[in-house]
């Protein structure tokens, strides 16, 4: 299964490649995501290792007949502006803990395929995520024939809760303390897309 470059009004979803390097690196950067205990080059060095296994990854999964996992460019369409990433994900997390999957603490972990995005700081607040998500998430859901989608967050990311909410997602919130980076999560079934 490989994923096409998407287009929308805007914005292109495209796969990533070697060249997008240094704006994927600035990108973690600028978000926080970069690992404050080592310095500047051992975390370019993690990314380019990340961003080589994301492009490789992209055939690999394919000629498995598996979900087209990894992140994409998002990109301008008018420009080829580099504004973040938007990617399919497998997420693994105790979702059984959820109040519509059954609120049970200690709930084993189970695998459910994730939405992801991050827009770069000087590109947020236009609507880029919200956008290249609902193209995604419209592939996902009447090409890839994907039942469900979820995404997570910390209760904190109003902004990404925002995305959430204008993509339709039913939020909820874990219940309990354990574990204690499963906070919030972006249910959206196919069948109310």
């Amino acid at each position: 299964m490989h994923l096409p470059t998407l287009e929308t009004k805007r914005l292109r979803i495209r796969p990533l490649r070697m060249e997008d390097l240094d704006d994927c690196h600035r990108l973690y950067v600028d978000i926080g995501w970069a690992d404050q205990a080592v310095g500047e080059d051992e975390n370019l060095k993690r990314r380019r290792e990340w961003l080589e296994w994301t492009v490789r990854n992209y055939e690999q999964l394919a000629r498995l007949y598996q979900p087209p996992y990894g992140e994409r460019a998002v990109e301008l369409e008018e420009s080829g502006q580099f504004v973040g990433l938007v990617g399919l994900v497998p997420l693994l997390a105790p979702f059984g803990q959820l109040p519509s999957f059954g609120r049970v603490e200690g709930a084993r972990f189970s695998a459910e395929v994730g939405l992801f995005w991050a827009t770069a700081p000087a590109w947020q607040r236009r609507g880029y995520a919200t956008e290249a998500a609902r193209a995604l998430v419209a592939h996902a859901f009447d090409h890839l024939k994907l039942g469900r989608i979820l995404a997570g967050t910390q209760r904190d990311n109003t902004a990404s809760l925002d995305v959430m909410r204008r993509l339709g997602m039913r939020i909820e919130e874990n219940p309990f303390p354990e574990p204690p980076w499963f906070e919030v999560t972006g249910i959206l079934e196919a069948a109310s897309w």
